[in-house]
């Protein structure tokens, strides 16, 4: 009974991992090469199976980089015939080296997957951990696979969308490749426009000013409350520890027409100043519960050295505390920035003006029958790459600062 389910089990991996293969890398085939597939999913399952029985069928110290190789060979093979030498439902005329690539991609991806979910198994009596295990296997890689086309797919999208003329998008608004020959001036023209007709200069320049002064004014008042929260002993510290986050129970949505008649009595409301003192009032809270998780992690002792080496607290918090608390700061400051530098409703209901449009502010403009598509792309790609950039640059601190202070000891 057993020995019968490692074979279901094996044809669910090899049917399963066809078919997603498939689905993905013909998607990919069409959006590089611009011609319109359709991958036949029920044939790459059934190549899948064969696959992935042929490779549980192996020895296990034969199973080597040469094998998968081989039988990478085999299910391009089998694909093609099953095909009638049309793989992705297309001629071989059709873009034939995309679609060469594309086959071998797919033969390698199915294999690949085979074998890492079925290493170390055989056609034989296996328990139910094993068969966890492999179920495990299966779902993870699956699941990694399905968010990251999610995740990667529209940025691709974006980005080959802002490289394309007007001429090709009309032509074929589903093409999304480029070509490369026409020179950087014409490849890159959308963006050289962006920042000579659509201020993108000056939005880049807003969205920085308002972003830094967030992070600072945040910073400047959340480290002291979380200090005082974390440390000090006064009425109400439990209550105020426990209700920091109560402001985001409030929708932005509802703070924004008290906040316009407000502003807009005072004078605030079309200039960056406004974004200025809206922004931490948002962002203070959550930086406050970032940061006291963290101050109650580090050792008290170290503090009442600081104390009775003739330090004052103020002289205890800036050179004892911060610097041992420099990964949550860090976190806290990127995470704040990101908040700002991102941040659409206040921007879109507050500013008036052009000159003073942040980029989530200035990307909606472009969003007319006036500007072409390509022009609207560049301005998202222009939003996104900075904060992505930090992001991937303090990952390590985001990370440490978010999961510092949850445990004790």
């Amino acid at each position: 009974m057993r020995g019968g389910l490692i074979f279901v089990s094996t044809l669910t991996v090899g049917a399963l991992w066809g078919a997603v293969w498939m689905i993905v890398v013909g998607l990919l085939l069409m959006l590089i090469s611009g011609a319109v597939a359709a991958p036949p999913v029920g044939l790459a399952a059934l190549t899948g199976v064969i696959g992935a029985i042929a490779y549980l069928l192996t020895q296990r110290q034969q199973r080597t980089r040469k094998t998968l190789v081989i039988y990478g060979a085999g299910i391009a093979v089998v694909l093609l015939a099953l095909t009638r030498f049309a793989p992705f439902g297309l001629s071989f005329e059709t873009a034939p080296m995309y679609q060469a690539a594309a086959l071998c991609a797919f033969a390698l991806l199915v294999i690949v997957s085979v074998h890492r979910c079925l290493d170390g198994y055989a056609p034989e009596r296996i328990g139910r951990y094993a068969f966890e295990v492999l179920l495990l296997r299966l779902l993870k890689g699956i699941g990694f696979v399905v968010f990251s086309i999610v995740v990667v797919l529209p940025f691709y999208v974006m980005v080959m969308t802002s490289l394309k003329s007007q001429q090709s998008l009309m032509a074929n608004p589903l093409d999304f490749s480029i070509d490369i020959g026409q020179g950087a001036s014409s490849l890159f023209r959308s963006y050289r426009e962006l920042f000579t007709e659509f201020h993108f200069g000056s939005f880049l320049l807003n969205s920085a000013i308002v972003s830094v002064v967030t992070v600072i004014v945040t910073l400047a008042f959340a480290i002291p409350g979380a200090y005082a929260v974390a440390r000090l002993k006064f009425p109400g510290q439990a209550f105020l520890s426990r209700s920091i986050l109560l402001i985001y129970m409030v929708p932005a949505i509802v703070l924004v027409i008290p906040l316009y008649a407000v502003f807009s009595q005072m004078g605030l409301r079309n200039s960056l100043t406004g974004l200025m003192i809206v922004y931490p009032a948002t962002t203070i809270p959550v930086a406050l519960y970032m940061l006291q998780g963290y101050f109650r992690g580090l050792p008290a002792e170290l503090e009442d050295a600081g104390l009775m080496d003739g330090l004052t607290r103020i002289g205890v918090i800036w050179k004892v505390t911060l610097p041992l608390a420099l990964p949550a700061l860090a976190s806290v400051s990127l995470y704040v920035f990101m908040i700002a530098w991102n941040e659409f409703l206040f921007a879109f209901m507050f500013l008036d003006d052009l000159d003073i449009f942040t980029l989530s502010r200035g990307v909606v403009s472009l969003n007319s029958s006036e500007v072409p598509r390509q022009h609207l792309m560049a301005g998202a790609v222009v939003a996104t790459v900075p904060v992505l950039a930090l992001f991937l640059w303090f990952e390590r601190f985001l990370v440490g600062g978010l999961t510092a202070g949850s445990v004790k000891g």
